[in-house]
């Protein structure tokens, strides 16, 4: 799909990634551009610069999301992209609080369920449109030392896949993002964590990977293309993986 002339949804506008897709779908020629965070008066900014339309939205609420489809189809026409993008940092072990598991599953997965139900029956209606779901690498590896970051990541990948199993035949392309180490606000701190082992890419770079990838229409948007050689490691041996995940870890720790 090209981004001339369409009219795009991105969550978790204002800032990080985000941001960065909202300037260059701006600059692919997006027909208009509805951008969505919490985060009121950076979202502003942005919409601002790029000539987009201003919603603040609590993605983890299925009424918010709910109201910025209204507002997106009502002020900018029928939408073809929708980019559920939001997403949080909240690590944490299996004994990590309740309150931070249900934040981790609201923004990681409900929210993409709930762009789902409130986008695809239009788009199938109008014959099609594309949806791009921002999880991680590790959601198809694993963060090795978050559960409540790598479950609900793996989850959202879960659910993508099944939404182009499910919906691919009604004309409805599905992407799914999994960076490594972007450098955004998310990441500060932990330029030498091991998310960063294959370098820490700008949010423009990626946001260059998902346009090319969205032009093939591929499923997985990787910027960081290691991570498809993993995968088949993984999956070629995983008790192999899994052992040189647990030297990771170690030698992570020692540092």
């Amino acid at each position: 799909m090209k981004i001339e002339g369409k009219t795009v949804v991105v969550t978790g506008a204002a800032s990080g990634i985000g941001r960065a897709l909202a300037r260059r779908f701006k600059a692919e020629g997006a027909a208009g551009l509805v951008l969505a965070d919490l985060q009121e008066g950076p979202l502003a900014e942005v919409a601002a610069e790029v000539g987009g339309i201003a919603v603040v939205t609590d993605v983890a609420k299925e009424g918010d999301i709910q109201n910025l489809v209204r507002r997106a189809e009502s002020e900018a026409g029928p939408i073809d992209v929708f980019c559920s993008n939001a997403g949080i940092a909240r690590m944490g072990d299996a004994d990590a609080p309740d309150a931070d598991w249900a934040a981790n599953w609201d923004i990681h997965v409900m929210a993409h369920v709930y762009a789902a139900r409130a986008v695809i029956p239009g788009m199938v209606k109008r014959g099609g449109g594309y949806l791009v779901n921002t999880a991680s690498a590790a959601g198809l590896l694993t963060h090795i030392y978050s559960a409540t970051y790598s479950v609900t990541k793996h989850a959202a990948v879960a659910f993508a896949e099944y939404l182009s199993i499910a919906h691919g035949s009604q004309g409805i392309r599905v992407s799914v993002l999994c960076p490594q180490a972007v450098r955004t606000a998310m990441t500060a701190g932990r330029e030498a964590g091991v998310a960063s082992v294959d370098g820490m890419i700008e949010p423009e770079e990626l946001a260059g990977s998902v346009i090319e990838t969205m032009d093939r229409e591929d499923f997985l948007i990787l910027p960081h293309p290691q991570v498809l050689d993993y995968m088949r490691r993984k999956t070629a041996d995983y008790d192999r993986w899994l052992g040189g995940m647990r030297r990771m870890r170690g030698k992570f720790e020692e540092v």
